[in-house]
């Protein structure tokens, strides 16, 4: 089932009644991808999932303190926010959950489906195309790739919902769209960053920074804590516990280090046309 926005008198309710403070509010996309990061933190934040690209109007709004954001996003929005450092939502290769699908070769794909939640793979997806002078139709609608290949050659899908579909159509992918960033790049491709409104609280967006590095320090260190993640993405998803271990060892990583910083400025810069360098939080 789709996750559907609450509309604004709602939200408006809930932060008058003191019920979820902004600022003890954590955005985190509603896919296994951010699992390690946020598994453990409910009991001294609270959580709110979400597509990706609704986490942008979540943080914009004040609904969050941080979030992970399209990289795309924060392209758009970069006057307004500071990146949060050490974290990510980063491919190294092959990411296995941002995907082309499609019954016929890219080359004769006429119209593509786009997911309406996430603004970096569709920008992504467009940037390689054009590299290899093709121009399809893009058409946005909902991520259901029944749906998107029942009216499109192509449908791009992203998170849990690719990671399921590939399951189930394993012919129908053509292209990991992080395989083929990192084989034309030779960089890591950073889909998301963790980032804060500039006017936040410092000591605050510094306590969940050092909360969320924690967990994932867990995540990758404590074989217990490893276990559990694991094991509740393999039930969330129907996988086995492998192939949810081989997700979090080879396609996906929450780490933003210099190599993933590298390939993260050079998206800014190719694909998102971002000439200023991106702004952090300092919390020396």
């Amino acid at each position: 089932m789709d996750l559907v926005e609450p509309p604004s008198p709602f939200r408006l309710l809930v932060r008058c009644s003191g019920f979820m403070s902004w600022r003890r509010v954590l955005g985190r996309v509603a896919f296994v991808n951010c699992d390690p990061v946020f598994s453990s933190l409910g009991s001294r934040w609270k959580i709110l999932p979400a597509p990706p690209a609704w986490l942008t109007g979540h943080l914009l709004r004040r609904d969050c303190l941080t979030a992970p954001i399209p990289t795309a996003d924060y392209a758009l929005h970069a006057d307004v926010m500071h990146l949060i450092p050490d974290l990510g939502i980063v491919s190294k290769g092959s990411v296995g959950s941002v995907l082309l699908f499609g019954s016929r070769p890219i080359e004769s794909m006429r119209d593509i489906a786009l997911p309406s939640d996430s603004s970096t793979s569709q920008s992504l997806l467009k940037w390689l195309l054009q590299g290899i002078n093709l121009d399809p139709k893009m058409v946005e609608m909902g991520p259901d790739i029944e749906t998107m290949l029942s009216d499109c050659d192509g449908a791009l899908l992203i998170g849990d919902r690719a990671l399921s579909a590939a399951s189930r159509n394993p012919d129908l992918v053509k292209l990991d769209l992080g395989a083929e960033w990192t084989n034309l790049t030779g960089l890591p491709m950073v889909f998301g960053v963790f980032a804060a409104r500039r006017d936040s609280p410092i000591e605050l967006v510094r306590e969940a920074h050092d909360d969320m590095v924690e967990q994932y320090y867990l995540f990758e260190r404590d074989s217990k804590v490893r276990a559990a993640v694991i094991g509740a993405a393999s039930e969330s998803l129907g996988f086995t516990r492998d192939r949810m271990e081989s997700y979090f060892e080879r396609g996906v990583s929450n780490v933003l280090d210099n190599n993933s910083i590298s390939g993260l400025l050079h998206f800014l810069r190719e694909v998102c046309g971002m000439e200023e360098e991106p702004t952090w939080f300092n919390f020396d």
